[in-house]
């Protein structure tokens, strides 16, 4: 079984081990977004998969050669950040009330 671009070039097969890699960390992360006692667990959790899913598609983005990718990360990047400051920032507030 030949599986696509998987030892056509060494960016390839190192492109593909890390995105294999990631996506049994991303797996790892909704275990824990699902299992998670707390809230905070849970952000936490959701926080890693975005950036997770954000350094697959760099990693692409290294193996395909074009910034659209690079692009699309940093937007996914930037929204995990963002959501995670205000989901912390709501959580803060609600604990004070």
């Amino acid at each position: 079984m030949c599986l696509p671009c998987w030892g056509e070039t060494d960016v390839d097969t190192f492109v593909t081990v890390t995105q294999i890699t990631l996506g049994l960390a991303a797996l790892l992360a909704v275990a824990r977004a699902i299992k998670g006692p707390a809230i905070v667990d849970r952000i936490v959790a959701v926080d890693l998969i975005l950036l997770l899913l954000a350094a697959g598609v760099g990693a692409e983005a290294a193996r395909a050669g074009s910034e659209v990718y690079s692009a699309i990360a940093i937007v996914v990047a930037l929204i995990a950040f963002v959501g995670t400051v205000l989901v912390a920032r709501f959580v803060e507030w609600r604990d004070v009330e």
